[in-house]
């Protein structure tokens, strides 16, 4: 995520804070400053560092549980709205989704005993009231008990079953020990949106922060549902059925010029660079092609100006894994290569949506891979 930076690394996984976070944290700073002077905005401070510090600790119970299925988690962002751990997949066995799922809010239980325990050798709880325990916006009480009252309230509301909350998680485990997986996220996905619409309304009646969760709820509900429906699509399908094989490509010693021609005669905007072995060693976009016409010349190599680090899959892998590696990947497209290496065509985002597309009209629609890919080759001496 951009505007995000790294203040720590805890076993591998990189820890990031959203510059938005830390201006939401001056603003609360600023704001306790005018309502009740410098202490209080001490005060305010420290607090959201340690509930911060309670989120963080959640999102590693997530972390640590998923590595047991070796599931690794290159980083985690701390936004104003909470921790956002990118997993690398989510499980598809429900048991270890539930798991993982639970491991979060489990953290805050055991943090918010820890704490009950302090606080009750140090408070007589029998002579407090349990609304002065839960008023985690009054300074006037006690550090402690703010801050096992919010983990309380970070459990309840995690367990809340909306995506992409833990609760939505939990509960799509649960109907998919029943029901398919993809069906199971769409229901889940659905109960999701219907909470978000009540947030809406809770928020437009009595907080607006709550308005700003029930958007965030909505578009992340619905963008589960969508990934579902897309790797449901994709389940039966080879990588090889859903490349572009009829593919125009530029030959190590091509120049800028013959790029500029082959975009003008196609309608490619990716053009592989391929060796005399059929061996890919680049890709030339139409993206880094126009820049490149402003400071160079036509005698300019294209080994100069392709993209270097483009991911390859097989043809003969399940689609979704493409699918899964082009959307963690920078680069336009993946080259699919054969068995033994040589490239057979490109996959894109593109003809992604039309396998989707194809999909959607009619789910029975057989796809197959082409048995002989057509290469317009071209050297240029």
């Amino acid at each position: 995520m951009i505007w995000s930076f790294p203040i720590a690394t805890i076993r591998g996984t990189v820890v990031k804070i959203h510059v938005t976070f830390v201006l939401f944290l001056i603003w609360l700073a600023g704001m306790a400053w005018q309502q009740g002077g410098p202490l209080a905005a001490l005060d305010l401070v420290v607090f959201v560092i340690l509930l911060f510090a309670c989120v963080t600790a959640h999102e590693f119970g997530h972390i640590f549980a998923a590595r047991r299925y070796d599931i690794r988690t290159p980083s985690v962002i701390l936004s104003p709205i909470g921790g956002i751990a990118s997993l690398e997949r989510i499980p598809e066995n429900p048991r270890q989704e539930l798991i993982i799922a639970l491991a979060g809010p489990a953290v805050n239980v055991v943090i918010a005993a820890v704490l009950f325990l302090i606080l009750r050798a140090s408070v007589d709880l029998a002579t407090v009231e349990p609304e002065e325990l839960m008023a985690i916006e009054n300074p006037g009480v006690s550090l402690v008990a703010r801050l096992a009252a919010v983990n309380v309230l970070l459990v309840v509301f995690n367990l809340i079953p909306a995506f992409p909350m833990d609760g939505g998680r939990v509960l799509r485990a649960l109907i998919a020990m029943r029901r398919p997986h993809a069906q199971a996220t769409q229901i889940a996905g659905r109960i999701g949106q219907f909470a978000a619409v009540v947030f809406a309304v809770v928020g437009l009646l009595y907080n607006p922060i709550l308005l700003v969760i029930a958007i965030f709820v909505y578009l992340a509900a619905g963008a589960e549902v969508e990934q579902a429906k897309m790797k449901g699509a994709t389940d039966d399908t080879s990588v090889g059925a859903a490349t572009i094989s009829i593919v125009e490509t530029l030959s190590p010693n091509a120049r800028l010029d013959d790029a500029v021609d082959c975009l003008i005669r196609t309608t490619q905007t990716e053009f592989p660079v391929v060796d005399g072995a059929g061996r890919a060693r680049g890709l030339v976009t139409r993206d880094v092609l126009i820049p490149a016409l402003r400071k160079g010349d036509p005698d300019t190599p294209v080994l100069d100006i392709m993209i270097r680090d483009v991911p390859e899959i097989r043809a003969d892998l399940p689609l979704a894994e493409g699918m899964a590696l082009l959307q963690t990947s920078r680069a336009p497209a993946l080259f699919v290569l054969d068995r033994a290496g040589r490239l057979m065509g490109l996959l894109t985002r593109e003809n992604l949506a039309e396998v989707m597309m194809v999909r959607q009209a009619r789910p029975d629609w057989p796809l197959h891979a082409p048995r002989h890919y057509q290469w317009r080759d071209h050297t240029y001496g």
